[in-house]
């Protein structure tokens, strides 16, 4: 890292940057050192250092793995997947995660480069232009807000079956009824009080709301699998068979929608990474490993509730979903205990993703960006939190959730939307890559020399292929091309697929036509919004500056 003070102290001593060591004295020098260095090779891209850097490795994969939130999105979306795919939507599972492990693979190589906050929008804009790059940081942030209002709608597949007194609006609390829709609206508008108010104490705070969470959701997440695949009705030959609506390539493919909901927001450790302690080594394995960690337990979930299930036929599972399958099969006291865990996750979660969608928002203002840039850059100097994105990403999603009393039909248009729009900015950003190492400007590898033993605080870092610990950065060498090839064709093959206007699966009940394109008119209206603010303020003869990157990495050898 470049430093800016005197201490050489051997970073390797303490690559946790905890400070942790036999020797306080040279362990505090280290710490300090570290510090130091973070702030300068922030400003080698042009920023000053205003977030606090307090996260460390747990931290870092705690914000990635509670914007995934398994327990969260599962509950969520079981019921639809099983609906459309039956036992069989769950081979859609490993196919969708590792078509997102290709994009997360393309994504910890950029993690390493640049530790950026707003990391989908910085690394589309450095990798392409501003002007492409702005878009992509207009769709995801808009995205985010989606996301945030589609967790909180979670709620309500989880609280009425904990307790009927949770049902504050009629009787049904089904989230594809009136009154359940309409109770939805009114849980998550609460819960987005709350998580906004976390969001504006410290970032401190933020983060040990996010481990405990993610901590319990893990915890609840394997406890749940043991039980269900200990209450076993059915074998696992039962997954070969749809079961599901109309044939069984478009039952398939609708039925991945959960999968594809599920395994998103894996590059939050990105997005926090100028708050967390040596990101190039951090961000990195911790984007990786958190999706691998809810893909591998949302995978077994999933199996274990259509193994589990009363039964696949008489209705319910496609309906009520694993909230069922727990409060039937494991009784109503051990089922509503999991359920509470449950309902903890999906406030984590929502917490997590706001976070997330307000750095995004931040790295965007602070390059004079977005209308109102100036208040939405400032940092408060006490709790090292953006208080004005956190305010703006609260209102935007409570106000999208307010969508869900039109008709029930809003609580799925929301959350395809969602998944859509993230999706597509995840192209616009391996999209870019591919290009570069297709003409050959791109280098994803490092040729740091690896025998070098006396890398200091002093000398790793920017524009020596280096992380924090002295070690080459995270590289997929000859494999990145392959990768970011069949990383390119998921992605867009997964848009199109999330996108397309299927009557079925948007507008079930007929005569909503608006439901039925409800996500392309999303995306068209966040782009022509977008297009019309960007012409406005050109010919009043105002430009975004994006800061000049930091020094180049070495070229590769490979």
């Amino acid at each position: 890292m470049t430093g800016t003070g005197t201490a050489s102290t051997d970073i390797r001593n303490d690559p946790t940057g905890t400070g942790a060591g036999t020797d306080t004295a040279a362990a505090a020098a280290a710490a300090a050192a570290a510090g130091r260095g973070d702030a300068a090779e922030l400003a080698g891209f042009g920023y000053r250092q205003e977030l606090h850097r307090t996260m460390g490795r747990y931290a870092s994969f705690a914000a990635g793995f509670s914007f995934i939130s398994v327990l969260t999105t599962v509950f969520q979306f079981f019921a639809f997947g099983f609906s459309f795919g039956g036992a069989a939507f769950f081979w859609t599972w490993p196919a969708v995660l590792l078509g997102q492990l290709l994009v997360a693979a393309c994504f910890a190589e950029l993690a390493a480069r640049y530790p950026l906050s707003g990391a989908i929008y910085q690394w589309s804009t450095r990798l392409s232009t501003p002007s492409f790059g702005w878009f992509t940081g207009w769709i995801m942030v808009i995205g985010q807000m989606v996301v945030v209002a589609a967790a909180a709608l979670a709620l309500q597949v989880v609280l009425p079956a904990i307790w009927s007194g949770f049902q504050l609006v009629g009787d049904d609390p089904a989230p594809t009824s009136a009154s359940g829709a309409a109770n939805a609206a009114l849980l998550a508008v609460v819960l987005l009080v709350l998580t906004t108010v976390v969001n504006l104490l410290d970032n401190r705070v933020m983060s040990v709301v996010n481990r405990v969470g993610v901590t319990a959701e893990i915890i609840g997440a394997a406890l749940i699998i043991v039980l269900l695949l200990t209450h076993t009705e059915r074998g696992p030959g039962v997954t070969l068979h749809t079961g599901g609506q109309g044939g069984a390539i478009t039952a398939l493919l609708v039925g991945s929608f959960a999968a594809a909901y599920v395994l998103i927001g894996f590059d939050s450790a990105g997005e926090l990474s100028e708050e967390t302690r040596a990101p190039r080594r951090t961000a990195p394995r911790t984007i990786l490993l958190a999706l691998a960690s809810a893909g591998v337990l949302g995978g077994l979930l999933v199996l274990g509730g259509v193994l589990a299930a009363p039964s696949l036929t008489d209705g319910r599972l496609g309906t009520e979903g694993l909230s069922y399958v727990l409060t039937s099969t494991l009784g109503d006291g051990v089922g509503r205990l999991l359920l509470a865990d449950v309902a903890l996750a999906v406030a984590v979660a929502t917490l997590a993703i706001q976070t997330s969608g307000s750095r995004m928002l931040f790295s965007m203002a602070r390059d004079g960006a977005l209308p109102a840039a100036g208040r939405l850059a400032k940092v408060s100097p006490r709790t090292g939190m953006p208080t004005g994105p956190a305010l703006v990403v609260g209102a935007a999603a409570a106000a999208l959730c307010l969508l869900n009393l039109a008709s029930p039909e809003a609580f799925l248009a929301i959350g395809t939307t969602c998944i859509a729009m993230l999706y597509l900015a995840y192209l616009m950003v391996t999209g870019p890559m591919l290009v570069r190492r297709l003409r050959g400007t791109y280098t994803g590898a490092s040729t740091a020399d690896t025998g070098n033993t006396s890398v200091t605080a002093s000398t790793a870092g920017t524009g020596t292929g280096l992380d924090e610990t002295g070690r080459p950065l995270f590289s997929l060498g000859r494999w990145g091309l392959p990768v970011n090839v069949l990383a390119c064709l998921y992605g867009a093959a997964m848009t199109v697929n999330l996108a397309w206007p299927r009557a079925a699966v948007y507008d079930p009940a007929g005569g909503h036509w608006y439901f039925q394109w409800f996500t392309v008119l999303f995306l068209l209206a966040t782009i022509g919004v977008g297009a019309l603010w960007r012409a406005w303020r050109t010919h009043r003869g105002h430009t975004a500056t994006v800061p000049a990157p930091a020094p180049a990495l070495p070229e590769s050898t490979l």
